[in-house]
């Protein structure tokens, strides 16, 4: 078997090729050596990415798309396609309800800014959609979607070894750890955003502990940066991990650097070792990288095509069974990663039964949500659903044998659970349904 640093020198030398073909076929446009394929459309002017939580809706439809080439990234290469046939489906009447207002899949796409869309129902594509000229070669961010990939990889981690238990303490794998607030937290803790640590994650306050961190991407040196952010985090001396939920994408960070310390490889290769090859997805992706080679980010900044959004969900699905039959997660994982937590602000009026699992949400429509439907059928508190900012989405309901994929630019990073994620779970569910017959 090839050693990582005899792999690493393989795709050097394959990264050293690609550029002269690359140069040949697009000039170089791509910004990624070792693409397969360059992905389209590429677009020529970019906005700033120091700028990214203000970009305009224009900005990010051309941001997103163009994500992998704006930062440093890690390509994991893909493998013999995992076939997706087509079934497709009238779904033009798929309809919800919002305060006696009925809205059909054609309204949702425009008013959720949706720039692709794709359901997979029984392993067949009943409906694909693109959307501000994306196109089945676009890669587009994942935003923090990709917090859901890397909490399924820990899961490989565990399965293969490389980490004990979920109980561990954080110690054991960073010992660098010790005497800051992070000491007595636990992987399972750090998987559930239940560390105590204090965190802003305010997408709108410039001086917030993310928005701090998107400017330590726009910059250089961005590994250490986001480190010492990181690492100097303070908590309450009355707060205990465990005892409240607190979203903190400077912890996804770190769960990602954890994975990264067991494995002995950055997470877009572990990615593509242990999923992106052996389970067959058709494109090449790309990591944001803090570090080639070394680094990549756990909170954010995965890039694939739609479809392969698609087939990872399909991945979830199978409970992470590959098509030779072998089963690289734990027994019961994936069931165990929607068991919503339910610490202090998981559970709400709303969310009874919890909001946050491993690094999965809960986004069925809320208990308290009035004249709107339809309101379940779907057993859509049995899915679980990857979101990111700015309304990106892998939803998967095992009962439905159903996954939806959404990429959006929606107007707010984060808007209520009363606003577009409520017309979410409301057309999702209305999908669900008009496919069960």
């Amino acid at each position: 078997m090839i050693n990582y640093k005899t792999r690493l020198l393989v795709l050097s030398v394959f990264a050293l090729l690609a550029v002269n073909v690359n140069a040949k076929n697009t000039g170089n446009i791509c910004g990624i050596a070792g693409l397969e394929t360059c992905p389209t459309p590429v677009d020529k002017n970019l906005p700033d990415v120091k700028n990214m939580l203000t970009w305009n809706k224009a900005e990010r439809l051309i941001g997103f798309r163009n994500d992998y080439r704006a930062y440093p990234g890690d390509i994991f290469k893909h493998g013999a396609a995992f076939p997706l046939p087509h079934a497709e489906k009238n779904l033009a009447n798929a309809s919800y309800s919002v305060n006696g207002q009925n809205y059909h899949l054609a309204d949702y796409i425009k008013r959720e800014n949706v720039t692709g869309l794709l359901v997979i129902k029984n392993g067949k594509i009943a409906y694909e959609y693109y959307g501000g000229g994306n196109t089945k070669n676009t890669l587009w961010t994942s935003r923090s979607v990709g917090k859901s990939i890397v909490s399924t990889l820990l899961g490989a981690a565990i399965k293969d070894g490389k980490i004990k238990s979920l109980d561990d303490k954080l110690t054991v794998y960073k010992p660098d750890l010790k005497g800051t607030a992070w000491e007595d937290v636990t992987l399972k803790q750090l998987l559930q955003h239940t560390s105590g640590v204090n965190w802003n994650e305010d997408y709108t306050n410039p001086a917030s502990d993310f928005s701090r961190l998107t400017q330590c991407e726009a910059n250089a040196d961005t590994y250490h940066c986001v480190a010492k952010l990181v690492y100097g985090v303070s908590r309450r001396a009355d707060v205990k991990p465990g005892e409240i939920w607190s979203y903190t994408t400077g912890g996804a960070w770190l769960l990602g650097d954890i994975l990264e310390q067991a494995t002995g490889m950055p997470i877009a290769h572990y990615l593509e070792q242990k999923i992106w090859i052996p389970f067959g997805m058709a494109s090449d992706g790309v990591w944001h990288s803090y570090e080639l080679g070394k680094h990549d980010m756990g909170g954010h900044g995965f890039n694939a095509t739609l479809e392969d959004w698609g087939r990872f969900g399909l991945f979830v699905l199978r409970n992470g069974t590959l098509r030779n039959g072998q089963t690289i997660l734990p027994d019961g994982w994936i069931k165990e990663a929607s068991q919503w937590n339910t610490a202090k602000n998981s559970v709400s009026v709303a969310h009874p039964e919890g909001i946050y699992g491993y690094q999965w949400w809960n986004n069925s429509v809320p208990a308290n949500a009035g004249m709107v439907e339809p309101k379940g059928g779907a057993d859509t508190r049995e899915a679980l659903w990857a979101l990111g900012i700015f309304g990106q989405i892998i939803a998967v309901n095992q009962k439905e044998n159903l996954v939806m994929v959404q990429w959006s630019t929606w107007d707010k990073a984060e808007p209520s659970f009363n606003a577009e994620p409520l017309e979410t779970s409301l057309m999702f569910n209305a999908i669900a349904q008009a496919l069960k017959n």
